[in-house]
């Protein structure tokens, strides 16, 4: 029987059925935070109920830290609650922290696969929507909420129905300029915000397989912003040889084994899907969002859409959405002013994104006007940085290298876009408010977001490069 790779690990841990509902399927890996994780602790607490199986669990503390001066105690109050609540539910429940200060602290999505804790074949949760980032792995990887963090501390299990499949094709090669954050918001551009909703969806492809595990995972990460319920790939020699040796990939005869394992991880031949979407890798250009929902993008060289071009039923939120960000329908987005650049995020902040970044700005001076913030995802990334002398490139360029943290992805923390000030940014969401009251937020690439910093608008990076 032919099997897709979503079925292929589903099957395997799937401890049993429910007749008419869902099923009760078996978690390997449980990643938590500061932020939706104490409720789940309290909720144990209160039936008297101990963590089940704490070796499973990874904690680290990354949406509400400060990303200055982290050895100095934290400024605000409820933050500093969270992340000190963190420390007690971890050492009370014998859960392993990367804390702050620790060398392996950082984003969680970011730390879980440059540790090697994220492997092919595994089902991975976190009370945190884009979870979905370690399905580049070749893994069912998703958000869950907190009363579900709760069930799989005390059970390692979770009740889940089974989602629809979904495969997106990209085929051929890849325009001058375009990142894998440029095709995953081509893709929602082309699907809406909501065109994955119900779906497990696969990326698949020429174009897919030619990419490195960090702009894989870039793609994975943003799935959930199509409404999907998690995305992968599969897992090959590129993911093996990315794995290898690091702290905790298997070493040895176990490696031997597990690899041999990974190795059937793909979708058979005729293996079926609900839904399939084929896409020209060559229509792909440098993207840019203008709304304020991951879909309303356009390539940086094309023009908002006119209000005769908006469905009669989309148009009162499309009006809404273009008075929140200050923009005209019909307008083009090239030359558009911006005032903040943030260049980080679980989506966009590993160090191969730095080091893209650091290889366009190097000898050049970011406009006077713009505040430019680059934030790593993670304590090794910011080493490495250090190590290769990107904090001096850009701290030539007059950017400010922060430590590691969620930063200005949301406005959870002290870095927030000021109200009604443009960010170029490289995380993954623009809603109203997302990085700080009344913000506005343009998606883009590190590269567009890089040529942003520089020039002081929104640019064409293929007119540079």
């Amino acid at each position: 029987m032919t099997k897709t790779l979503f079925e292929k690990i589903w099957d395997k841990h799937v401890i049993r059925t429910i007749d008419g509902g869902p099923s009760v399927l078996y978690i390997d890996k449980h990643f938590i935070h500061e932020v939706t994780s104490p409720q789940a602790f309290r909720g144990l607490e209160k039936r008297g109920q101990k963590v089940f199986r704490p070796k499973q669990i990874v904690a680290t503390a990354d949406h509400n830290v400060p990303t200055v001066d982290q050895h100095l105690p934290i400024k605000d109050e409820l933050s500093r609650l969270q992340v000190q609540q963190l420390i007690e539910n971890c050492r009370n429940n014998d859960i392993e922290l990367y804390g702050l200060g620790h060398p392996f602290q950082g984003i969680v999505h970011v730390i879980g696969p440059e540790l090697g804790i994220t492997q092919p074949g595994m089902t991975i949760v976190c009370g945190d929507s884009h979870t979905s980032t370690h399905g580049a792995f070749g893994t069912i990887a998703f958000g869950i909420g907190t009363s579900e963090v709760e069930m799989v501390m005390g059970t390692q299990c979770l009740l889940q129905a089974k989602p629809k499949l979904m495969r997106i094709n990209i085929e051929g090669t890849l325009n001058r300029g375009v990142l894998s954050k440029d095709i995953i918001l081509y893709i929602i551009s082309r699907i809406s915000a909501s065109g994955a909703t119900g779906y497990f969806v696969e990326y698949a492809g020429s174009a897919i397989r030619g990419l490195s595990m960090e702009a894989r995972m870039t793609i994975c990460n943003m799935s959930i912003e199509m409404g999907a319920k998690g995305g992968m790939i599969a897992p090959d020699d590129i993911t093996f040889a990315y794995l290898k040796g690091r702290p905790f990939a298997p070493q040895g005869e176990a490696w031997t084994k597990a690899l041999a394992a990974w190795k059937e991880l793909y979708s058979d031949p005729g293996a079926a899907f609900d839904m399939e979407i084929h896409i020209d890798a060559k229509d792909i250009e440098p993207m840019i969002t203008y709304g304020t929902n991951p879909g309303m993008g356009i390539a940086v060289t094309g023009q908002i859409p006119s209000l005769q071009e908006v469905d009669d039923k989309e148009r009162p939120s499309f009006e809404k959405s273009l008075q929140y960000m200050g923009l005209e329908p019909g307008s083009r987005m090239k030359g558009k002013k911006v005032d903040y650049v943030f260049i980080g995020s679980c989506t966009n902040s590993r160090i191969e994104d730095l080091r893209m970044v650091a290889s366009f700005v190097k000898g050049k001076q970011k406009a006077s006007d713009v505040e430019v913030w680059i934030v790593p995802g993670s304590k090794q990334v910011e080493k490495q940085a250090t190590e290769e002398g990107i904090d001096k490139v850009f701290e030539a360029a007059g950017f400010h290298l922060r430590q590691p943290g969620c930063s200005a992805c949301l406005g959870m923390n002290e870095d927030k876009i000021p109200a009604g000030k443009y960010c170029i940014s490289t995380s993954n969401r623009n809603f109203e408010g997302r990085q700080g009251p009344n913000a506005r937020t343009l998606l883009a690439s590190p590269l567009t977001a890089a040529l942003a910093a520089i020039t002081g608008e929104v640019g064409d990076v293929r007119e540079f490069i």
